[in-house]
């Protein structure tokens, strides 16, 4: 695999960080998840990575880390070359979303502030297939990158103390949806009538680090549905598989 350098150093007794160059890029990304299948195929118990941006932290849930030990560990699956076999699929979830004035409550302001039309500004953020870089913050929250320039916005200046499940928003570089009722200062353009995060699952969370992400836009009516087919556990995301 192709391999950046990479920075190794400890996070408490139990855990280590994982740093790769200071960029948000796709490359980068790939990297980090060809080296933790890499890591997971050793099939070393106890172990537990978490995948954001350009860095991975690796925590061992079974007691204290011999530091040195694992960074000779760490840098040799770094330069072995990709476990093929261990590879895990990556998909392109398509996810629906109505920007109705109703859901997208700064739609407007946005669009006006970015020179824009709403039909424009919904017409590029469909556009797009952006990456999960990362998910955190809230359980099932995306961080979704790859956000055309002409859709970079600064956060609220005042954050709200409610921002509702499914809330569509961008702020900077990126777009994201909050999977449940939280506070929040992205800027707020639609709603995704689809669950996020499920505790009940036996994957809570359906999408992963590495996968890519395109929305849709539905309409109220659609949106209506939607949330009843979800409800009765009959709606199904489309999803297809990309090259790894």
């Amino acid at each position: 695999m192709k391999s950046y350098p990479i920075h190794i150093e400890p996070f408490g007794k139990s855990a280590v960080l994982v740093a790769w160059p200071n960029q948000v890029e796709e490359s980068i990304l790939q990297d980090i998840l060809e080296f933790a299948n890499n890591f997971r195929a050793l099939k070393l118990e106890g172990w537990e990575l978490v995948i954001a941006y350009n860095s991975i932290t690796m925590i061992q849930n079974d007691g204290i880390l011999d530091f040195g030990e694992i960074k000779e560990l760490i840098l040799e699956c770094h330069s072995k070359p990709k476990a093929e076999n261990q590879k895990k699929e990556r998909y392109l979830w398509r996810i629906p979303v109505c920007y109705e004035r109703e859901f997208g409550i700064d739609i407007d302001e946005v669009a006006e502030t970015l020179n824009l039309s709403p039909e424009q500004l919904i017409d590029q953020h469909t556009s797009q297939q952006y990456i999960v870089y990362g998910i955190g913050f809230l359980p099932g929250f995306m961080y979704l990158g790859g956000l055309p320039s002409s859709l970079e916005i600064p956060r609220r200046a005042e954050p709200r103390l409610n921002v509702s499940k499914g809330s569509v928003g961008l702020a900077g570089k990126q777009t994201g949806i909050y999977p449940q009722d939280s506070p929040g200062g992205w800027n707020i353009i639609g709603n995704c009538p689809i669950p996020l995060f499920d505790s009940s699952r036996e994957t809570p969370c359906f999408v992963s680090v590495g996968d890519k992400v395109q929305f849709y836009e539905i309409s109220k009516a659609e949106y209506d549905l939607r949330i009843i087919e979800a409800e009765v556990g009959i709606y199904k995301l489309e999803k297809l598989t990309i090259d790894a």
